[in-house]
C-alpha cells in the first residue's frame, strides 16, 4: 500500500494550515507546514528571512523543503506557503488539493492581526493583483481543486473522499 501525502496549496489566508488540523482530527497523519518548518530552522520569521538573507534564500529554503518530503516523508498533510507552487514542484511531494477561496472571502476570513502578519494585505489592490496572478499556478498544479468557501468540515470531507 502507498501512503500518499496530502500537500494543501492556496492564497495566503485560504485555510491551509486549518485544513490540515481538521485534517489532522480525521486522519490522525501528521502535519508539516512549510512555513513553520523553515522559520523554525532559520530561526527567523518570513519577513526577517526576506529582509536579511533575500526572497531567492528563502525560495531556496522552501525548494530544499519540497525534495526533502519528496523523498524523505509519506503518509503527511503538507501545508504549503502561498508561493511555493510559484517556485516549486510540489506535485512530488504528494497528490495536490488547490483551496480555491475567493479573494472578498479571504479579506472577511482574515483578523486585523492576521492582516498585520500579512503586510501583503496592507494594500488590497496589491493583494488582489497578486491573488488573480497566481490563480491559474494553483490550478495547474493542483490534481484535485476543493471549493473552499465552505465550512472547514464540508473541506476536509471533499479532500478525504477524492482519495
Amino acid at each position: 500500500m502507498t501512503y500518499i501525502n496530502l500537500v494543501l496549496i492556496g492564497f495566503m489566508g485560504s485555510g491551509k494550515s486549518s485544513v490540515a488540523k481538521s485534517l489532522y482530527q480525521k486522519t490522525k497523519k501528521l502535519i508539516l507546514d512549510s512555513d513553520k518548518i523553515i522559520t523554525n530552522n532559520e530561526n527567523l520569521s518570513i519577513p526577517e528571512i526576506f529582509s536579511s538573507k533575500g526572497e531567492d534564500y528563502f525560495r531556496k529554503c522552501e525548494k530544499d523543503f519540497c525534495y526533502f518530503v519528496s523523498k524523505n516523508i509519506q503518509n503527511c498533510i503538507i501545508a504549503t506557503g502561498g508561493g511555493m507552487p510559484l517556485f516549486c514542484d510540489v506535485k512530488i511531494m504528494g497528490k495536490v488539493f488547490f483551496l480555491h477561496l475567493d479573494f472578498d472571502n479571504i479579506l472577511s476570513r482574515l483578523s486585523k492581526k492576521e492582516i498585520q502578519k500579512r503586510p501583503l494585505f496592507e494594500n488590497k489592490n496589491q493583494a488582489l493583483e497578486l491573488y488573480l496572478k497566481r490563480l491559474e499556478t494553483y490550478k495547474s498544479n493542483a490534481d484535485i481543486i476543493i471549493n473552499a468557501n465552505q465550512s472547514l468540515e464540508k473541506i476536509s470531507q471533499d479532500i478525504l473522499e477524492s482519495l
